[in-house]
């Protein structure tokens, strides 16, 4: 099992042999390590490639996904509202600028929707996932829900550390293209052991992120990655690149995919698995950057 639930093999082969009668993947498995050559003709027909799956037209989706994402994150930036006030320390009242003894206090305030939003994103993923048929209406309408989560996120944090936003887009970008040429060359290759090693450290840092959750519903903080120190931010980097090395699998998966033939909707498939791993990548991103700053 790959470490992004939207793209296993299990989910690429179903879909290729409900399709239609005389459908299936070709001899072996679509994972890591299994070789699928492309067909051209499956069971007692022949494949028609325009409906099939291609890396082409993934590659088109997930860019599609990128710009919904943007659009959407632009209106979650806008609807984050910023107050500032004026504190008087001797008399804790609020006063009218600046002076001696008043500190500036800001305010940052979230939409009352944001919470709702990433609902209806985890909500589309979820269906998408089970019922791949409907990706290619439910991965646009994930990262519209996702994309103003995202925005407003993105605003909290420019906030409290200016410019952060620009850094972390282009560091994700930045690692998204690094590694699809490095899958791409063949530099890394994803072999059995080191799909095995990815999923893992996945599996490892969600346990991580759940135990803290859970510690916090009873009051305890335990989420010592979040603070900048050295501890702190070695983890962060190296949840960074578990991240980036989760793309290589995404394409992987992507590919194979392809090669055995399964049916073109599941473009929209692969495009939201890459998709769903760039945002984890990028609040990582995002989080690393504001540790480094904080320090």
């Amino acid at each position: 099992m790959p470490a992004n639930p939207v793209l296993t093999p299990e989910r690429f082969e179903l879909e290729a042999a409900a399709d239609r009668p005389g459908w299936g993947a070709p001899t072996g498995t679509i994972g890591a390590g299994a070789p699928t050559p492309p067909p051209t003709r499956v069971g007692s027909q022949p494949v028609e490639h325009g409906r099939t799956m291609t890396v082409g037209g993934t590659l088109t989706a997930t860019g599609v996904l990128f710009a919904l994402i943007l659009a959407a994150g632009a209106f979650g930036w806008s609807q984050v509202t910023q107050t500032t006030q004026y504190v008087d320390t001797v008399t804790n009242q609020v006063v009218s600028g600046p002076g001696t003894n008043v500190v500036e206090q800001n305010t940052t305030s979230l939409p009352g929707w944001l919470f709702l939003a990433v609902l209806v994103g985890i909500g589309c993923a979820l269906v998408a996932i089970f019922k791949p048929r409907t990706a290619p209406f439910l991965a646009p309408a994930y990262a519209l829900a996702y994309g103003t989560a995202l925005g407003a996120i993105s605003a909290v944090y420019n906030n409290s550390f200016d410019g952060i936003v620009v850094q972390a887009v282009l560091a994700t970008l930045g690692v998204f293209f690094v590694m699809f040429f490095l899958y791409a060359s063949r530099i890394v290759k994803v072999t059995p052991r080191f799909a095995l090693m990815v999923i893992a450290a996945t599996g490892g840092i969600f346990l991580m992120y759940l135990v803290g959750w859970i510690a916090t519903l009873f009051g305890a903080d335990i989420m010592f990655w979040n603070q900048p120190s050295l501890l702190g931010i070695g983890i962060s980097v190296v949840i960074v690149i578990v991240a980036a090395l989760n793309l290589a699998l995404d394409f992987d998966f992507i590919e194979r995919a392809a090669k055995a033939g399964v049916p073109k909707y599941m473009e929209w498939t692969g495009a939201l698995g890459v998709t769903v791993t760039i945002v984890w990548l990028y609040l990582e991103m995002l989080r690393l950057l504001a540790l480094l700053r904080s320090r």
